[in-house]
């Protein structure tokens, strides 16, 4: 039976779309043998690139070859495999040690096993290691892990406030304005008081370099938060140091 690839558009049957190699309705992980969803670009259990059963390398919705995701995924596995190593120095009291040019590495510990995590494990894994990597400047790193993210979050279904709070300063960390205000929204739309809610919108307004808009939610966050605190909400323990910053922006 034909189908509509939900990538690139082409009509389609099969597993995975002859013309992009993105995965159809009922296509699995050439690695984990995971479902995929279709059109995913990456597994999201073991973060294989997908459409790669076909032998050829998959092109994207322009035509453009999708190469660079296949070395994003690569360099993924190796970053992973490297935080492990560096983790487990430390935990032994150890820093790690570069090793001399040329010189075979000791046998170490093998890396966690991310397909044994809960989806909701992966996200919040994947949420540390984008943030942490803003904070440091690695625009590289959030660029790489930004696309597994997107999966992840997507693959919990229906999304609580605290996660789309974190799927949107994942996207504003990324320069991705659309779906910040998107999250931001969804929240203030059901409860339109709430601090995190109010924050990540005026955060989307500064992406947007709207500074009166960002200004008024930051003003709606300082007139809200003592009737929210007093909810002990868990996202608001959680994120404490985010709404503290904000509030003080606030008031300068």
């Amino acid at each position: 039976m034909t189908a509509t690839c939900p990538s690139c558009g082409a009509a389609a049957a099969g597993k995975f779309c002859a013309s992009c190699g993105a995965p159809l309705a009922g296509a699995s992980c050439a690695n984990c043998h995971a479902s995929l969803t279709p059109g995913a670009k990456f597994c999201h259990r073991c973060g294989t690139v997908t459409g790669m059963g076909a032998g050829r390398v998959p092109l994207g919705r322009d035509g453009s070859n999708a190469l660079p995701w296949a070395v994003a995924g690569i360099a993924l596995l190796a970053l992973v495999a490297l935080v492990a190593g560096q983790r487990f120095a430390r935990s032994n009291g150890a820093e790690p040690v570069a090793q001399p040019l040329g010189q075979a590495m000791p046998a170490g510990p093998r890396a966690p096993d991310i397909s044994q995590l809960s989806p909701a494990e992966r996200a919040e894994r994947l949420y540390d290691r984008i943030m942490g990597a803003a904070e440091r400047g690695r625009v590289d790193t959030v660029r790489i892990f930004m696309p597994m993210a997107l999966q992840a979050y997507q693959a919990l279904g229906e999304l609580n406030a605290d996660q789309r709070y974190d799927l949107g300063r994942l996207a504003e960390v990324a320069g991705d304005a659309t779906i910040a205000a998107a999250q931001a929204d969804t929240i203030l739309r059901s409860q339109p008081n709430h601090l995190l809610g109010l924050l990540l919108a005026s955060k989307a307004a500064g992406l947007r370099n709207d500074a009166r808009a960002a200004r008024q939610y930051l003003q709606r966050l300082v007139s809200a938060e003592p009737a929210e605190r007093a909810k002990q909400l868990p996202e608001y323990l959680l994120h404490q140091a985010d709404i503290d910053q904000a509030l003080a922006q606030a008031k300068r």
